[in-house]
């Protein structure tokens, strides 16, 4: 009993232990950082819903101009920072409102939503396994548009 507890009977111990928890601590801090990266694409694309929902306020000619404004809005707050290599955003903007006129009244107001797409996020992020990635982002933003701004 006292042979087995010699210290030459322990030896590459520590570095069996070691290996193991490198590698837990290797996959934690890796699942943070994609992780990390991913959420900072998300709060990009909200940004930049909200950005062009606002751009829509301004004032503009009608709907379809706010429309437009909004559009561009959006796409020159992802051009700097979403990588070029990546599947194009999917950018649009809707109208909710059934016949597409905006009145005066607190029942005839419409409302302007923005929406941003990201997918085929595998080309962006670093490998992630599949059954955590999302299949896209999504950034969406809208604002309530008066008819007397109009």
């Amino acid at each position: 009993m006292t042979r087995l507890r010699r210290p030459h009977h322990q030896r590459g111990f520590y570095a069996v232990e070691y290996a193991f928890v490198f590698l837990f601590l290797f996959g934690l801090i890796y699942g943070l950082v994609c992780y990390g990266i991913l959420f900072t694409f998300k709060l990009g694309l909200q940004a930049a819903a909200e950005d062009a929902a606002r751009a829509a306020l301004r004032h503009q000619v009608g709907i379809p101009a706010r429309q437009a404004q909004a559009e561009l809005v959006a796409q020159q707050r992802t051009a700097g920072w979403w990588p070029p290599a990546a599947a194009p955003l999917t950018i649009s903007s809707q109208l909710e409102q059934a016949d597409a006129s905006c009145g005066r009244g607190w029942l005839d107001r419409c409302s302007l939503t923005v929406t941003i797409q990201a997918s085929q996020l595998q080309q962006v992020l670093p490998p992630i396994p599949g059954f955590a990635l999302p299949d896209r982002l999504t950034g969406q933003a809208s604002v309530l548009l008066d008819g007397r701004t109009l």
